[in-house]
């Protein structure tokens, strides 16, 4: 039977970089967000890269990113949330929301105040994401979708402006 306790969650390593890259492909079904983790590694906009470690296997992954929203007083920067993968066989196992939980304390610890992540509605607002935080942000996304979360109080009270993604995303 599986065990979430016997899943630690750890920095990524450059030796572990093939199996990020064939795990988003497998979790995604196609190669596009595992060549979106590589591109965003050579643009140098990567903050934080996490893996979860079942044994010794990669199990799941979540990469975090510099992005800014700029608003008529200048920009702000903030982190996109992008993307979470964990192997097929073992979704739905909490490793996901294991990998977000120790991603938002990390960044928090870092001092980084805002998360932005297009996801799913149903999921996301258990770790504190909310459409409501993201209303006054302009996107290319939908925005029952398109959610944001302060992990410092007040963050976004009075920012009002447009997303800018690292160009990696194509947007």
């Amino acid at each position: 039977m599986f065990d979430i306790r016997n899943v630690a969650v750890r920095s990524e390593e450059t030796a572990d970089q093939s199996a990020v890259y064939s795990l988003n492909e497998s979790a995604f079904g196609r190669p596009d967000e595992a060549r979106l983790v590589d591109d965003l590694r050579h643009e140098g906009a990567v903050l934080l890269s996490l893996v979860a470690e079942r044994e010794t296997e990669i199990v799941g992954h979540i990469l975090f990113t510099r992005m800014w929203i700029d608003y008529t007083d200048g920009s702000i920067a903030a982190v996109a949330l992008a993307p979470m993968a964990v192997l097929p066989g073992f979704q739905r196992s909490g490793i996901g929301g294991k990998l977000i939980t120790n991603g938002l304390a990390m960044l928090r610890e870092r001092g980084e105040q805002v998360v932005i992540v297009l996801g799913h509605p149903d999921y996301y607002p258990r770790f504190g994401f909310s459409v409501e935080k993201a209303r006054s942000l302009q996107s290319p996304f939908p925005p029952e979708a398109f959610m944001a979360v302060e992990l410092s109080a007040g963050a976004l009270a009075g920012i009002s402006g447009r997303v800018r993604y690292p160009s990696a995303f194509g947007l």
